[in-house]
C-alpha cells in the first residue's frame, strides 16, 4: 500500500540506529523500497515537552502515549459515515469554494474596471491608467501577505478553522469593495480581499493534500485550480450579463463586485460541517481525533493503516528541532527545495497569465471591439481556461508534472510571440480583435491545461510536512509579488505612453524562454512518488526525476 501521509522533515542528521553495530545512514530511508514507513523513534532519552510551541496539549488528557497502537479508538463522539467516498468528495467540493472565491475576486476586476474608471464613479475625473493599475494590483499586495502568514495561521489554528476565517474575510471585503465611495477606500478593501485570496491559495491546497489518498492526491489537489478558473469564468460571465443588460445603470460595477458574497457565505456554511485535517490532529498528537476523521473519508482498514503510518512519522520527528526560517535557509537540501518552490511560483506568473485574466476585456477592446462586445468576447477566455483546466487535471494522471510545465511553457511562449506579431502588423478593428482573442485563448489552453495544474500540484508536494507552512507561504508570497508587479505596470506598458502591446508580449516571450531553460535544469518530477520518497531524495542531495 502506498503511503499517503505527508512526512514531516526529519532533518539531515536524524538520531542513529539504536543498534550500535550497523553504520548509520545520514538520511532516514536511503532506499525506501516499495512501501516506505518511517520507524518509530527509539526511546533514547527523555521526551521533550509535548506542549512546547503549541497552543494546546499534544495528547488528550489521560492518554497513555506508550499504549499499544492497536488499542487506539476513535473519538466516541465522532460521526459515523458509511459513504466515506461521498464524504471525501463533499469535503473537496466545499473547501474548493475558497479557490472559486480566489478566481472570482481576481477575475471580476476584468469587467468592472472599465466602468469604475468613468468620471463620477470613484472620482470626479476619469481614472488614469496608473490608478487603474493600483486598484487592480492592490488585491495582490494583500494576497502576498495572506499567503506568507496564512500557512502559519493554518498550522496553529487548523486548516478548517482557517478556511472559516477566510470566508468571513471574503464576505466583509467584497461588501466593502462594492460600497466603496472613492479610490482609497476600495484600495483598502481590495487589500483585505487579497488577504483572503492569499490565505486560500495556501490553506486550501494544503487541506486537500492532507485529506487525499496518495493515489488520487494530484487530481484532488488540482480541483482547487479548477475552481479558481471556474470562479474566473463565472466572473467574466456575470460581468458580460450585467454589462450588457444594465450597462446604463449607474454603478453597475458595484453589483459585479458584490456577487462574490454568495460563494463566500456558501463556503462559511459548508466548512462548518467539514472535518479537520487528520494530519493536523496528528501533529498535535491527538490521534483519536485524527482516526475519527480518517474513518469519515477512508475505509476502516485504510483509516487504521494510515493513522499508524502518520503516528510513526510524528513520533519519529519528536526530537527534531521546531521548524524555522533559519532551518529552511541554512539546511542545504531544504534550501534547495525552497529555491525550487520559488522557481515554480515565478514560472506560474512570469508568462503574464494574469495580465490576460485581469485586463482581457481592455486588450480586446483596444484591438477594435466595443466595450459591451469585448465583455462577451472575454467570456471565451474564461471558457477556454475552464475547459483546458479540466483537460489538465485529466492529463495529470498520465503525464509527469515536469513535462507538463515545460511543454506548456513552450506553448505559452509561442502564443506571446504570435500576439506580439499580430499587434504589430494588423490595423485595429474587429478582425484584429478576434485574431488577438483566438491567440489569447490558445495561450490559456497551454497555461491552464498544463502549466497551471502542474505548478500547483508541485507546490503542494515538494515541501516536507514539518516546513510545508513556511515553504508554501514563502513560495506563494513570491508568486503574488510577481503577479503584483506585472499587474501594476501592465496598463502603462500597453498604453501609448509605454512600450505598446506588441513589445509587451515580446517581453513576456523572452521571460518564457528563460523559464523554460530554468525548468529543464532544476524542476523535479514528483508523479508516482510518495511524499516520503520525494523528501528522502532531496535529503540525499538529489532532485527527484
Amino acid at each position: 500500500m502506498s503511503q499517503e501521509n505527508p512526512t514531516p522533515n526529519q532533518g539531515p542528521n536524524p538520531n542513529p540506529n539504536p543498534n550500535p553495530n550497523p553504520k548509520p545512514h545520514p538520511h532516514p530511508h536511503p532506499n525506501p523500497g516499495p512501501n516506505p514507513i518511517p520507524p518509530p523513534h527509539p526511546n533514547s532519552g527523555p521526551d521533550p515537552d509535548p506542549t512546547s510551541g503549541l497552543d494546546q496539549p499534544l495528547c488528550p488528557p489521560g492518554d497513555d502515549e506508550d499504549q499499544p497502537f492497536d488499542t487506539l479508538k476513535p473519538n466516541p463522539h465522532a460521526k459515523v459515515v458509511t459513504n466515506y467516498q461521498g464524504m471525501l468528495r463533499t469535503a473537496v467540493l466545499v473547501s474548493t469554494f475558497g479557490g472559486l472565491l480566489f478566481g472570482f475576486d481576481t477575475g471580476v476586476i476584468n469587467g468592472a474596471l472599465p466602468y469604475m474608471r468613468e468620471p463620477g464613479e470613484l472620482s470626479p475625473h476619469l481614472l488614469s491608467q496608473a490608478m487603474e493599475g493600483v486598484i487592480a494590483s492592490s488585491l495582490l499586495v494583500g494576497a502576498a501577505f495572506g499567503a506568507l502568514y496564512g500557512g502559519r495561521l493554518a498550522d496553529r489554528l487548523g486548516r478548517r478553522r482557517t478556511i472559516l476565517i477566510l470566508a468571513i474575510i471574503f464576505t466583509v471585503a467584497a461588501l466593502g469593495c462594492a460600497t466603496a465611495p472613492n479610490v482609497p477606500v476600495i484600495v483598502v478593501f481590495r487589500v483585505l480581499l487579497g488577504l483572503g485570496v492569499g490565505g486560500a491559495s495556501v490553506t486550501v491546497p494544503a487541506y486537500l493534500a492532507e485529506i487525499s489518498p496518495a493515489s488520487r492526491r494530484g487530481r484532488l489537489v488540482t480541483r482547487n485550480e479548477l475552481m479558481i478558473v471556474t470562479g474566473q469564468f463565472l466572473a467574466f460571465l456575470s460581468n458580460a450579463v450585467l454589462g450588457n443588460v444594465f450597462a446604463s445603470h449607474p454603478g453597475i460595477w458595484r453589483w459585479m463586485l458584490a456577487m462574490a458574497v454568495i460563494p463566500a457565505i456558501a463556503l462559511w456554511i459548508g466548512m462548518n460541517f467539514m472535518p479537520e485535517s487528520p494530519r493536523w490532529f496528528a501533529l498535535r498528537r491527538r490521534y483519536e481525533e485524527g482516526l475519527s476523521v480518517l474513518l469519515e473519508i477512508r475505509s476502516k482498514d485504510e483509516a487504521y493503516t494510515e493513522i499508524e503510518e502518520i503516528r510513526q512519522s510524528v513520533e519519529a520527528e519528536r526530537t527534531a528541532p521546531k521548524s524555522s526560517w533559519r532551518e529552511l535557509l541554512t539546511t542545504p537540501w531544504l534550501r534547495r527545495i525552497l529555491f525550487i518552490g520559488i522557481l515554480v511560483a515565478i514560472v506560474n506568473q512570469i508568462n503574464g497569465v494574469n495580465s490576460i485574466m485581469y485586463y482581457g476585456t481592455q486588450i480586446i477592446s483596444a484591438s477594435g471591439l466595443a466595450l459591451d462586445a469585448s465583455l462577451v468576447a472575454n467570456v471565451g477566455n474564461g471558457l477556454m481556461s475552464l475547459t483546458a483546466m479540466i483537460f489538465g487535471i485529466w492529463l495529470l494522471g498520465y503525464v509527469g508534472r515536469r513535462r507538463m510545465v515545460i511543454v506548456g511553457l513552450m506553448g505559452t511562449t509561442s502564443a506571446h510571440i504570435a500576439i506580439g506579431t499580430v499587434s504589430n502588423v494588423m490595423t485595429d478593428g474587429p478582425a484584429k480583435a478576434y485574431v488577438v482573442l483566438s491567440l489569447t485563448m490558445a495561450f490559456l489552453a497551454f497555461m491552464q491545461g498544463a502549466v497551471g495544474p502542474a505548478t500547483w500540484v508541485l507546490l503542494s508536494e515538494v515541501f516536507p510536512n514539518r516546513v510545508r507552512g513556511l515553504g508554501m507561504g514563502a513560495a506563494i508570497f513570491i508568486m503574488w509579488m510577481t503577479n503584483f508587479i506585472i499587474t501594476l505596470i501592465f496598463p502603462w506598458a500597453v498604453s501609448s505612453d509605454g512600450i505598446g502591446i506588441s513589445r509587451t508580449f515580446f517581453v513576456f516571450a523572452g521571460l518564457g524562454l528563460i523559464a523554460i531553460a530554468a525548468c529543464i535544469k532544476w524542476l523535479p518530477e514528483t508523479k508516482g512518488k510518495t511524499l516520503e520518497q520525494i523528501e528522502w531524495t532531496f535529503a540525499d542531495g538529489r532532485i527527484p526525476r
